[in-house]
Formats: structure tokens, C-alpha cells, sequence
């Protein structure tokens, strides 16, 4: 085989592979949009795809499409809110139910696992703690086993709610609600919106 031929054919392969990765990524990407938007009208979807991809005059202006877009999304988050809140209702309701729990009446749901016989804090005092904190899941988000110093002011409502009722030398579990946690908003990545927490605090001291 002449070698200019067999170049030929070398240079051929990438194209070709090329060619089949953009095929597959396009098909990949089609497939995938019904998992997340399965409601999508078939024709419009393709008709608004090839005016765009080819540079034809499109039907909607562009006020009209990012009105629709927002309002999407709008009731994608109302959705998505009312998931999490659901959630959220279900995993407090079996804390509730749960044997020894008490309720403090903010809502934060204890269980005493130690008793203590020490000083109680004050509000805005400060406590030194250990603690383990965990997402409904089970999985830790935060944990602290060295003691810890910190100002009952600068910390989540949830510990400013129940530390103050503990005396030094317990060790409490604690259940915490979103709204006495990080609400609405959440905590970046880590803590999803309208997430309930659950600590296991030990309380060694108490500060002024």
C-alpha cells in the first residue's frame, strides 16, 4: 500500500471518531432532557432547536422566551420547595415519635443521653462544648470532639434554644427544625434548604 495512502487513512480515524463523539453527545444530551423536563412538547422543542442551531428568524422574541424561562423555573423552585418542606415535616413528625424526646417549645425536639449537675449557661454566655452534627441521612456535616469555646450569640437558634436548659456535664441530642437552623437559605453546598439537624452536644463548661 503506498504510504501517502496509509497517511491518508491515519489522519481519517480521528475525524471519524470525532464525528461519532459529537453524534453521541447530541443524542446523549436528547435522551437525557426527558429525565428533567418530561413534559416538553416534541415538535416545538425541535423546531426551536433547528431555527436557533441554523440561525433562522426565531418565532418568540426574546422578552417572550425569558418570561416563559423565569416563570419555568418559578414553579420548578415552588415544587422543589414544597419537596423539601414535606420532607422536612415527615423526618420531625418520627423524631417526635421517638421514645424519651421531649420538645422545647420552639419546636427543638432533645433526648437527654447524659445527665449534668453543673452550672446552666446564660443567654449570650459562653459554653464549652463537644459535639457531632448530622443531616436527617445520617451522614456528619460537622463535628467537633476537642473542646470548644463559643459565644451562645454567635451560634444557630437551635443551640441558643437548648443549651441554656442544660446544665454542665451533660450531653444532650438534639433535633433541630430548619427555622431554627439555616431556614429558607440553607448553607452553601453542605445544608440544603429547609433541612432539620440533629446534634449530639456534651456540654463541659460554662463561661460568663
Amino acid at each position: 500500500m503506498p504510504r501517502y495512502l496509509v497517511l491518508g487513512l491515519c489522519l481519517l480515524v480521528p475525524v471519524a471518531m470525532a464525528d461519532s463523539n459529537d453524534h453521541d453527545l447530541a443524542y446523549s444530551l436528547g435522551a437525557s432532557l426527558r429525565q428533567d423536563m418530561p413534559g416538553l412538547q416534541l415538535d416545538a422543542l425541535v423546531e426551536g432547536l433547528k431555527q436557533s442551531y441554523q440561525g433562522q428568524p426565531l418565532k418568540l422574541d426574546k422578552a417572550r422566551m425569558q418570561a416563559v424561562l423565569q416563570q419555568h423555573e418559578a414553579r420548578e423552585g415552588d415544587a422543589a420547595t414544597q419537596k423539601l418542606q414535606a420532607a422536612e415535616t415527615r423526618f420531625m413528625a418520627n423524631e417526635r415519635g421517638r421514645y424519651g424526646v421531649r420538645e422545647l417549645p420552639e419546636g427543638v425536639l432533645y433526648s437527654e443521653l447524659q445527665p449534668g449537675t453543673g452550672t446552666q449557661p446564660k443567654a449570650g454566655g459562653k459554653v464549652q462544648v463537644r459535639y457531632v452534627g448530622r443531616l436527617p441521612d445520617g451522614s456528619v456535616f460537622d463535628q467537633n470532639q476537642a473542646p470548644q469555646w463559643f459565644s451562645l450569640d454567635s451560634v444557630i437558634e437551635g443551640w441558643q434554644v437548648a443549651l441554656p436548659r442544660m446544665h454542665a456535664g451533660a450531653k444532650w441530642r438534639l433535633v433541630i427544625p430548619s427555622a431554627q437552623a439555616y431556614g429558607a437559605q440553607g448553607a452553601g453546598d453542605l445544608i440544603a434548604p429547609y433541612t432539620p439537624l440533629v446534634f449530639e452536644i456534651e456540654l463541659l463548661a460554662v463561661g460568663d
